[in-house]
């Protein structure tokens, strides 16, 4: 195929992974894989994905409530960098010191200055994963599968706006009307909903 210039027609753009060093902080694995949490924002999770848009390779960002999996905060962008997970932060409804933990990876856009400020501001606890054990953040990755499937693999983005235009309906749809086997096949939304009620 190669001596005759032809190309397979399912040939895929393969995304290659920028080498960062890896975040050797101390900070404790505090949410310790227990996924299911009985509050609301007690822990979020987060985590980056990849993504082309107008031929180049582009970023999300999302913020996952353990609680009712919900994606309380998203955003896209042209760099793998704290201001990509300071955006996701942005778009987060109500206090941001309503969040207890935030838990994530050991990639370097998620421990620097910036987000050290940032997390000390509004008072939130870190807890970051084992050092190369994708388990501890299994949800944020599950989470970024299911949006793989259904949403980037569906979608021809023609620019970084069209991503973020399409990013924010997914995540609307994703939280009023896609249900979850995990959440008594409810929606994130209505499961918060179902949850108030009982408290009050």
């Amino acid at each position: 195929m190669k001596e005759h210039g032809l190309v397979s027609t399912y040939t895929v753009a393969q995304y290659k992974p920028y080498k960062n060093a890896c975040n050797e902080a101390a900070t404790a694995n505090t949410l310790n894989r227990e996924f299911t949490q009985m509050e609301s924002k007690r822990f979020v999770v987060s985590d980056l994905t990849y993504v082309k848009a107008q031929h180049q390779w582009h970023y999300i960002c999302v913020l996952v409530d353990l609680f009712n999996r919900e994606i309380i905060g998203h955003s896209a962008g042209p760099r793998k960098d704290a201001a990509l997970v300071a955006r996701a932060f942005a778009t987060v409804e109500g206090d941001l010191r309503d969040i207890q933990w935030f838990r994530t990876d050991r990639g370097s856009e998620f421990k620097n200055q910036s987000m050290d400020e940032l997390l000390k501001t509004f008072h939130i606890g870190r807890s970051l994963s084992m050092k190369g054990c994708p388990y501890d953040n299994a949800v944020a990755e599950a989470t970024f599968k299911v949006m793989k499937t259904e949403f980037v693999y569906q979608m021809n983005f023609q620019s970084l706006r069209h991503l973020e235009l399409e990013l924010f309906d997914y995540v609307n749809w994703y939280n009023h009307h896609r249900i979850h086997g995990t959440l008594e096949y409810m929606t994130p939304v209505h499961y918060r909903h179902t949850a108030l009620k009982k408290v009050v």
